[in-house]
């Protein structure tokens, strides 16, 4: 129960927005606050950031069809406090501003006993497979928590779980003196031109068809900034390197942008595979073969490596605020929405 400063009285309800029923859109409807498992914290929520997810569940694409069963409070982007704490909480207190890994793992299979529980096997996710963050509280287990900066900017905790992927696919290189190609500049590509310039990448090479994206990719730092449709990345990859680049990040999921990135690699390079393809890839294997390429498959965030290396990049001075460009109440939801699918905008906050 949520005590309410208009008199001490207790509140029992709260706005949520809900996929109510199959079908596209979202619903904003009063439903009960949480209660708490003696391992949970009810989080009072300041912030949420729409994911891709989020839009793909509002769309109510084949994908949501499938895996969403209503009714389900979406969302797993947050900055919030601590409300209430369970009895078998320790090691946090109310008032705590915090955000939290949106993952929450058996504990029990070979992946999660061997420290790769961001691969768990029976993995539940906010938002998708539980009640989520797109409401005034939301429940949410103690372990998962992660604590903020207070003098940080919560817009950013609010973010934290899209800039952890992004973390996870460009630290598994070292980046620093390398030529970087980035194909994709949705909201994580964007934060992978970010930390690749500030972990002092030679050459930053950033492509899109978005000219909105692109411009905000310049902003963070990509030294070449490529229209797809237009210009052929791997050919001014190579006049400007000479040899082709050492890393690509592929942050599309498109299999044209996967093919010219692959083009664009010298001998010898390494790859980060973070965006989702809508259907089977058809890859040049002999090409990945004679030159000698490293794929990694990069899956949300190592829990909780990823997180630290987040923390370190932040307080070194990483500035991934341009990413956020625009701000909407719950009750504004729909032209949050609008915004998303129109590609005007990076990252979209709501406020409740």
């Amino acid at each position: 129960m949520v005590t309410t400063n208009n008199g001490g009285g207790q509140m029992t309800m709260m706005k949520a927005l809900q996929k109510r029923v199959a079908g596209p859109g979202l619903e904003l409807c009063e439903v009960e606050i949480p209660s708490i498992r003696p391992d949970q914290v009810l989080v009072k929520i300041e912030m949420a950031a729409i994911c891709g997810t989020d839009l793909h569940i509002y769309n109510w694409d084949t994908w949501s069809e499938n895996r969403i069963r209503p009714p389900r409070t979406v969302g797993h982007e947050f900055t919030g406090r601590i409300v209430q704490l369970g009895k078998d909480v320790v090691g946090l207190r109310e008032g705590m501003l915090v955000t939290a890994e949106g993952h929450f793992t058996c504990g029990r299979c070979y992946y999660c006993r061997t420290g790769q529980g961001h691969i768990c096997d029976d993995v539940k996710i906010l938002g998708v497979d539980v009640d989520g963050i797109f409401a005034e509280y939301a429940a949410m287990d103690a372990k998962n928590i992660w604590p903020l900066k207070e003098d940080g900017d919560p817009a950013v905790g609010a973010i934290h779980d899209p800039l952890g992927n992004a973390v996870h696919a460009a630290y598994a290189h070292c980046l620093t003196g390398q030529n970087v190609v980035i194909t994709g500049c949705g909201p994580i590509g964007l934060f992978c031109v970010a930390l690749a310039r500030q972990a002092g990448a030679r050459r930053i090479f950033a492509s899109d068809v978005n000219d909105y994206r692109m411009d905000l990719a310049k902003k963070l730092g990509a030294d070449y900034v490529v229209n797809a449709k237009e210009d052929d990345l791997a050919a001014i990859v190579h006049q400007v390197t000479g040899i082709g680049a050492d890393i690509l990040l592929e942050m599309s999921g498109s299999r044209q942008a996967l093919a010219s990135g692959l083009d664009a690699l010298r001998k010898g390079a390494a790859v980060s595979l973070l965006g989702i393809f809508s259907d089977r890839v058809d890859m040049d294997l002999d090409g990945v073969i004679f030159k000698q390429l490293t794929l990694y498959g990069i899956n949300g965030r190592r829990i909780f490596d990823t997180w630290f290396q987040m923390e370190a990049a932040l307080e070194a001075g990483l500035d991934v605020g341009p990413v956020i460009t625009h701000r909407f109440s719950f009750e504004e939801y729909e032209e949050a929405m609008a915004l998303m699918n129109s590609g005007r905008c990076s990252k979209v906050l709501l406020l409740p």
